[in-house]
Protein backbone atom coordinates (compact mmCIF):
# COMPACT_ATOMS: atom_id res chain seq x y z
CA UNK A 1 0.00 0.00 0.00
CA UNK A 2 1.20 3.46 -0.75
CA UNK A 3 -0.77 6.87 0.76
CA UNK A 4 -1.67 8.83 -2.11
CA UNK A 5 -2.84 12.59 -1.31
CA UNK A 6 -5.12 13.39 -4.54
CA UNK A 7 -7.11 15.69 -6.00
CA UNK A 8 -8.17 14.48 -9.78
CA UNK A 9 -6.90 12.43 -11.93
CA UNK A 10 -5.14 13.32 -14.88
CA UNK A 11 -6.66 11.54 -18.58
CA UNK A 12 -4.21 9.98 -20.79
CA UNK A 13 -3.95 10.53 -24.01
CA UNK A 14 -2.13 8.78 -26.72
CA UNK A 15 -1.05 11.67 -28.36
CA UNK A 16 0.87 12.51 -25.79
CA UNK A 17 3.56 10.21 -26.03
CA UNK A 18 4.17 11.15 -30.02
CA UNK A 19 4.46 14.52 -28.39
CA UNK A 20 7.59 13.41 -25.72
CA UNK A 21 10.46 14.56 -27.71
CA UNK A 22 9.02 18.02 -27.99
CA UNK A 23 8.61 17.92 -24.19
CA UNK A 24 11.42 16.75 -23.43
CA UNK A 25 13.21 19.73 -25.66
CA UNK A 26 10.96 22.13 -23.21
CA UNK A 27 11.76 20.44 -20.29
CA UNK A 28 15.36 20.45 -20.77
CA UNK A 29 15.20 24.46 -22.28
CA UNK A 30 13.21 25.46 -19.01
CA UNK A 31 16.22 23.35 -16.92
CA UNK A 32 18.96 25.99 -18.56
CA UNK A 33 16.59 28.40 -16.90
CA UNK A 34 16.50 26.31 -13.16
CA UNK A 35 12.82 25.92 -13.89
CA UNK A 36 11.36 22.28 -13.06
CA UNK A 37 7.69 21.50 -13.79
CA UNK A 38 6.02 19.58 -12.32
CA UNK A 39 2.84 19.70 -14.33
CA UNK A 40 0.91 15.38 -13.79
CA UNK A 41 0.58 13.74 -10.74
CA UNK A 42 3.10 13.30 -8.34
CA UNK A 43 4.68 9.72 -8.59
CA UNK A 44 8.13 7.93 -7.87
CA UNK A 45 9.20 8.71 -11.57
CA UNK A 46 8.59 12.21 -11.68
CA UNK A 47 9.89 12.63 -8.54
CA UNK A 48 12.87 11.06 -8.98
CA UNK A 49 13.69 13.11 -11.94
CA UNK A 50 12.73 16.34 -10.41
CA UNK A 51 14.84 15.37 -7.13
CA UNK A 52 18.03 14.62 -9.47
CA UNK A 53 17.39 18.15 -11.51
CA UNK A 54 17.24 19.76 -8.03
CA UNK A 55 20.34 18.48 -7.19
CA UNK A 56 22.10 18.97 -10.40
CA UNK A 57 21.11 22.73 -10.44
CA UNK A 58 22.19 23.10 -6.65
CA UNK A 59 25.76 21.74 -7.28
CA UNK A 60 26.49 23.66 -10.79
CA UNK A 61 24.98 27.02 -8.72
CA UNK A 62 24.44 27.07 -5.04
CA UNK A 63 24.04 30.12 -4.93
CA UNK A 64 21.14 30.83 -7.57
CA UNK A 65 17.53 30.05 -7.02
CA UNK A 66 15.71 27.19 -8.45
CA UNK A 67 11.79 27.12 -9.27
CA UNK A 68 9.25 24.92 -9.13
CA UNK A 69 6.17 25.70 -11.55
CA UNK A 70 3.39 23.25 -9.99
CA UNK A 71 -0.17 22.55 -11.88
CA UNK A 72 -0.83 19.48 -10.28
CA UNK A 73 -3.77 16.98 -8.74
CA UNK A 74 -1.63 15.33 -6.20
CA UNK A 75 -0.39 11.87 -5.67
CA UNK A 76 1.75 9.52 -3.84
CA UNK A 77 2.95 10.95 -0.39
CA UNK A 78 6.38 8.92 -0.31
CA UNK A 79 7.26 10.65 -3.54
CA UNK A 80 6.63 13.68 -2.93
CA UNK A 81 8.31 13.66 0.83
CA UNK A 82 11.32 12.68 -1.14
CA UNK A 83 10.72 16.08 -3.42
CA UNK A 84 10.52 17.82 0.23
CA UNK A 85 13.47 16.39 1.73
CA UNK A 86 15.23 17.41 -1.53
CA UNK A 87 13.88 20.82 -1.24
CA UNK A 88 15.26 21.09 2.06
CA UNK A 89 18.63 19.15 1.55
CA UNK A 90 20.14 21.58 -1.33
CA UNK A 91 21.49 24.80 -0.50
CA UNK A 92 19.19 27.18 -3.21
CA UNK A 93 16.02 28.57 -1.60
CA UNK A 94 13.46 26.41 -4.12
CA UNK A 95 10.83 29.30 -4.86
CA UNK A 96 7.30 27.55 -5.84
CA UNK A 97 4.97 28.53 -7.94
CA UNK A 98 1.32 27.21 -8.67
CA UNK A 99 -0.88 27.54 -12.11
CA UNK A 100 -3.65 25.93 -12.73
CA UNK A 101 -3.75 23.58 -9.40
CA UNK A 102 -2.04 22.53 -6.49
CA UNK A 103 -4.11 19.88 -4.35
CA UNK A 104 -3.41 17.73 -2.13
CA UNK A 105 0.52 16.67 -2.92
CA UNK A 106 0.62 19.49 -5.17
CA UNK A 107 -0.31 21.85 -1.93
CA UNK A 108 1.90 20.74 0.03
CA UNK A 109 4.92 21.09 -2.18
CA UNK A 110 3.60 24.66 -3.04
CA UNK A 111 3.98 25.82 0.48
CA UNK A 112 7.14 23.91 1.02
CA UNK A 113 8.90 26.43 -1.01
CA UNK A 114 11.23 28.98 0.53
CA UNK A 115 9.60 31.42 2.85
CA UNK A 116 8.55 34.90 0.81
CA UNK A 117 8.96 32.91 -2.09
CA UNK A 118 5.75 31.03 -2.21
CA UNK A 119 3.63 32.30 -5.29
CA UNK A 120 -0.16 31.45 -7.07
CA UNK A 121 -1.50 33.03 -10.31
CA UNK A 122 -4.57 35.06 -10.18
CA UNK A 123 -6.59 31.92 -11.07
CA UNK A 124 -5.02 29.08 -9.58
CA UNK A 125 -6.65 26.90 -6.97
CA UNK A 126 -5.30 24.94 -3.97
CA UNK A 127 -6.80 22.24 -2.49
CA UNK A 128 -5.96 20.46 1.12
CA UNK A 129 -7.07 17.34 2.53
CA UNK A 130 -5.50 14.17 4.14
CA UNK A 131 -3.77 11.35 2.73
CA UNK A 132 -6.17 8.97 1.48
CA UNK A 133 -4.72 4.94 0.61
CA UNK A 134 -6.68 1.77 0.03
CA UNK A 135 -6.00 -0.72 3.61
CA UNK A 136 -6.20 -4.36 2.70
CA UNK A 137 -4.94 -7.91 3.68
CA UNK A 138 -4.52 -9.65 7.10
CA UNK A 139 -6.11 -7.93 10.06
CA UNK A 140 -2.09 -7.26 10.98
CA UNK A 141 -1.69 -5.99 7.56
CA UNK A 142 -4.84 -3.51 8.21
CA UNK A 143 -3.24 -2.17 10.89
CA UNK A 144 0.11 -1.56 9.60
CA UNK A 145 -1.42 0.05 7.16
CA UNK A 146 -3.54 2.34 9.15
CA UNK A 147 -0.88 3.30 11.54
CA UNK A 148 1.61 4.30 8.27
CA UNK A 149 -1.49 6.52 6.74
CA UNK A 150 -2.09 8.08 10.27
CA UNK A 151 1.93 8.61 11.07
CA UNK A 152 2.04 10.26 7.64
CA UNK A 153 -0.91 12.61 7.94
CA UNK A 154 0.68 13.83 11.08
CA UNK A 155 3.61 14.11 9.64
CA UNK A 156 2.10 16.91 6.43
CA UNK A 157 -0.43 18.58 9.13
CA UNK A 158 2.97 19.41 11.58
CA UNK A 159 5.27 20.75 9.04
CA UNK A 160 2.06 22.66 7.14
CA UNK A 161 1.39 23.88 10.31
CA UNK A 162 5.17 25.19 10.60
CA UNK A 163 4.79 26.72 7.11
CA UNK A 164 1.84 28.80 7.65
CA UNK A 165 1.50 29.49 11.03
CA UNK A 166 -1.36 27.88 11.77
CA UNK A 167 -1.81 25.86 14.62
CA UNK A 168 -1.73 21.69 13.78
CA UNK A 169 -5.20 21.21 15.29
CA UNK A 170 -6.37 23.94 13.33
CA UNK A 171 -4.99 22.33 10.01
CA UNK A 172 -5.87 18.62 11.33
CA UNK A 173 -9.54 20.02 11.07
CA UNK A 174 -9.21 22.01 7.58
CA UNK A 175 -7.59 19.51 6.16
CA UNK A 176 -10.21 16.42 7.44
CA UNK A 177 -12.44 17.38 4.31
CA UNK A 178 -11.65 19.15 0.91
CA UNK A 179 -11.56 22.47 0.48
CA UNK A 180 -10.51 24.42 -2.71
CA UNK A 181 -8.82 27.83 -2.30
CA UNK A 182 -8.68 30.28 -4.62
CA UNK A 183 -5.02 32.23 -4.85
CA UNK A 184 -6.44 35.18 -2.31
CA UNK A 185 -7.79 32.88 0.11
CA UNK A 186 -4.59 30.89 0.01
CA UNK A 187 -2.58 34.18 0.42
CA UNK A 188 -4.50 34.59 3.67
CA UNK A 189 -4.36 31.18 4.77
CA UNK A 190 -0.89 31.27 4.56
CA UNK A 191 0.19 28.53 2.12
CA UNK A 192 1.90 31.42 -0.44
CA UNK A 193 3.28 34.92 0.40
CA UNK A 194 1.85 36.76 -2.60
CA UNK A 195 -0.18 36.48 -5.66
CA UNK A 196 1.53 36.64 -8.72
CA UNK A 197 0.32 38.07 -12.29
CA UNK A 198 3.66 37.80 -14.19
CA UNK A 199 6.92 36.39 -14.76
CA UNK A 200 8.47 39.49 -13.75
CA UNK A 201 6.95 39.49 -10.17
CA UNK A 202 8.02 36.22 -9.21
CA UNK A 203 11.55 36.96 -10.19
CA UNK A 204 11.43 39.90 -7.75
CA UNK A 205 9.77 38.10 -4.95
CA UNK A 206 6.37 40.23 -4.83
Amino acid sequence: MEGTIQGGTVPHNAKDDAAAPMNDFIYKRLLKERIIWLGTQVAEENANAICAQMLLLAAEDPDSDIYLYINSPGGSVTAGMAIYDTMQYIKPDVVTVTMGMAASMGQFLLTAGAKGKRFATPHARILMHQPLGGVQGTASEVRINADLILAMKNELAQITAERTGHTLEEITRDADRDHWYTAQEALEYGFIDAVVENAEAVKKGE
